[in-house]
């Protein structure tokens, strides 16, 4: 059976029911569960086909029990949708494998890359790719902006204008970087959904402007077809080591033409529903390639300017007992 298993699924509806129109076209009788740590809890997991309660990704049992609910439910093809779980799969990648099973996860070298900010600074450098200036925590200059190195969620991100912005903790903590203030009057934010086939080719593109977030994620944004595209497609047309959905961030001015590469999370975003809805059909690209074993082509044909406005909708459970 060709059934797909979303982990951490949480509140990512959309991508669950994506993979459920995609890879019900193939065989109506095949299903996309979910797993979760506190399934009742997460809505993805009602509208999946089904769900498993699974530990903690920090757990040492972690692997085992997902390889055993992995056989109970049938599953060929696993969608991570968190960073904290990303190493791990890459690292037990093979284990999986052997029991007929594809975690969708570049691996472990590219992974820890991306994790670590610093690093993933000298990837864009080493293929042509500018970074915002970096400096050190005795030389710098104002506005500057500070983030942890292996951080996400924009947690512990701060402005610094001037000296008074300062607290013992900026200098304290090892893991925050002092970087260069990219000022958003100036620069548009984007998120690029990227997918890299199993040689680690580049396939798709879609930049999507970042009108609105909210606790991290796009609650607004718009794709469009711009510099952007043609500046990755001759930057990283091919990545060692990557494969499916990679999320890449950049800044981009519109009046001076500057690109800036940010961070790289090699993973589905939140925000993917817009380029799926546009027409770049990752879930279907990973169908083909890991349960058809077909090659994909590269694909441009999406829709450029489609604006997606998110609201809050429900989940309903009903005789819920705590």
């Amino acid at each position: 059976m060709n059934n797909i298993l979303i982990t951490s699924a949480g509140q990512r509806v959309s991508l669950v029911k994506a993979f459920q129109k995609e890879i019900k076209k193939i065989n109506s009788d095949y299903k996309v569960y979910t797993v979760d740590l506190n399934p009742v809890l997460a809505p993805a997991c009602h509208v999946s086909d089904g769900y498993r309660t699974v530990k903690r990704v920090t757990d040492p049992n972690y692997i085992t029990d997902l390889i055993q609910v992995c056989k109970e439910l049938q599953i060929k093809i696993i969608i991570p949708t968190i960073d904290t779980e990303l190493i791990v799969l890459a690292e037990n990648k093979k284990l999986f494998l052997n029991e007929g099973i594809n975690p969708i996860v570049s691996d472990s070298e590219f992974v820890n890359m991306c994790r670590d900010k610093r690093i993933i600074n000298e990837f864009f450098l080493k293929n042509n790719i500018e970074i915002p200036l970096q400096f050190s925590k005795e030389n710098f200059s104002f506005p500057l902006f500070i983030k942890p190195y292996d951080g996400s969620l924009s947690k512990d991100t701060f402005l610094i204008k001037n000296e008074s912005d300062f607290t013992d903790y900026h200098f304290q903590n090892d893991k925050l970087m002092f970087m260069e203030y990219i000022d958003q009057s100036l620069y548009d934010e984007y998120t690029v959904d990227t997918y890299y086939d199993k040689n680690g080719d580049l396939k798709c593109i879609v930049p999507r402007k970042r009108i609105f977030i909210r606790a991290g994620e796009v609650n607004k944004g718009v794709t469009h077809k711009n510099e952007i595209t043609d500046y990755i497609k001759k930057r990283l047309s091919s990545i060692q080591g990557a494969c499916g959905c990679l999320t890449m961030q950049f800044f981009f001015n519109q009046e001076t033409k500057r690109i800036l590469g940010i961070e790289i999370n090699p993973r589905f975003g939140g925000g993917y529903p817009l380029s799926y809805l546009a027409g770049a059909n990752f879930p279907q690209y990973i169908i083909d390639e890991y349960v058809l074993d077909k090659q994909v082509d590269f694909f441009e044909d999406w829709e450029n300017n489609l604006l997606m406005l998110r609201y809050d909708d429900e989940v309903l459970v009903r005789n819920y007992e705590e």
